[in-house]
């Protein structure tokens, strides 16, 4: 059955979405628990990801990069959603509606992973004063460990400009640690 075929098929089938979800949770919450420290904040996102794959599962290609570049690329658009949404309504009333409270177990695990993420944060943090596009590429490359092509196919762009952002944003940030690290292809 062709690839694209098959991630179709996890929109309508519930073993296939399943085996799917469990294949790359982790992956999905390890990303946004770099990206945002507040676990209720966390929980939410990574289950609008899901969601989305849900709908966007048929746009899925599989020559165009791997299944985790395609779900950092939902998981981005996602996140970015969500900080547009904060920002045009009140974060306090925000902060207290519509969540489901977790249990002990679902808050010590996350916040035991934005513990284990906060030197990305970190360099998340240093690496604010870049450029939009050249961040994200850094971003996807050192940190989310994507190579270049993966990185370029989450962002939507050329392999060339993906590489070409990648060289500024380190040439910039070269004294930083972990900039130089990454898939170089």
């Amino acid at each position: 059955m062709p690839v694209r075929r098959k991630r179709a098929e996890i929109a309508r089938d519930h073993a296939a979405f399943e085996a799917f979800y469990r294949r790359h949770v982790d992956a999905v919450t390890r990303f946004l628990a770099r990206r945002v420290d507040d676990p209720h904040t966390v929980a939410d996102l990574v289950a609008e990801v899901f969601m989305a794959v849900l709908d966007s599962a048929h746009t899925y290609r599989a020559e165009s990069g791997s299944e985790v570049a395609w779900l950092y690329g939902v998981a981005r658009n996602t996140l970015s959603s969500e900080r547009r949404r904060l920002f045009r309504e009140s974060r306090l009333t925000d902060r207290m509606s519509g969540r489901r409270p977790l249990d002990s177990d679902d808050l010590a695990r996350l916040e035991e992973r934005i513990d284990a993420e906060r030197p990305a944060r970190r360099v998340l943090a240093a690496m604010a004063g870049l450029p939009e596009g050249e961040r994200a590429v850094l971003e996807l490359v050192v940190i989310d460990q994507l190579t270049v092509t993966e990185a370029a196919t989450a962002l939507g762009i050329r392999q060339g400009a993906a590489k070409m952002r990648l060289h500024r944003a380190r040439r910039t940030l070269q004294g930083l640690p972990f900039v130089m690290e990454g898939t170089p292809g």
